[in-house]
């Protein structure tokens, strides 16, 4: 059977899902595009929110989010991925505490990721911003 744009999509995800969980930067690196439209609403008080566009920069932003909060309390879960041809986009849950602050966040999210030629193109991010901003706000 040959595979599908879907399961090609799918192997993708599953690929960027292992090496974020591994904290492997230089594999994320080598799975964006060299230019990826990346949107996740800027937020002045989050140090890890800002705009990003090549492939070293979205890599960049799991290192960062790592530095700036307390690795052991957090965490995702994952309850849905939806897989329609070079678009997926997965539904769940994150928490997380920010190192400078002793504060909590939590909510749920959506990403929405395109893969072309199997490499990341789109990585759109909607989360909770309200809590993670009150949360690194001392």
């Amino acid at each position: 059977m040959t595979p599908t744009t879907a399961d090609a999509t799918r192997a993708t995800v599953q690929r960027f899902l292992a090496l974020r969980l591994a904290g492997d930067t230089a594999g994320l690196t080598a799975l964006f595009a060299a230019d990826v439209d990346w949107l996740l609403a800027e937020n002045p008080v989050v140090p890890w929110i800002r705009p990003r566009s090549t492939a070293a920069e979205c890599a960049a932003q799991f290192t960062e989010l790592t530095d700036h909060t307390v690795p052991e309390e957090a965490g995702a879960s994952i309850d849905t991925v939806l897989v329609d041809g070079a678009d997926a986009v997965l539904m769940g849950h994150l928490s997380g505490t920010v190192r400078a602050t002793g504060k909590s966040f939590e909510g749920p999210f959506a990403l929405r990721l395109t893969v072309e030629g199997g490499r990341i193109t789109r990585h759109h991010l909607y989360e909770n911003s309200l809590s993670i901003a009150q949360a690194c706000t001392p």
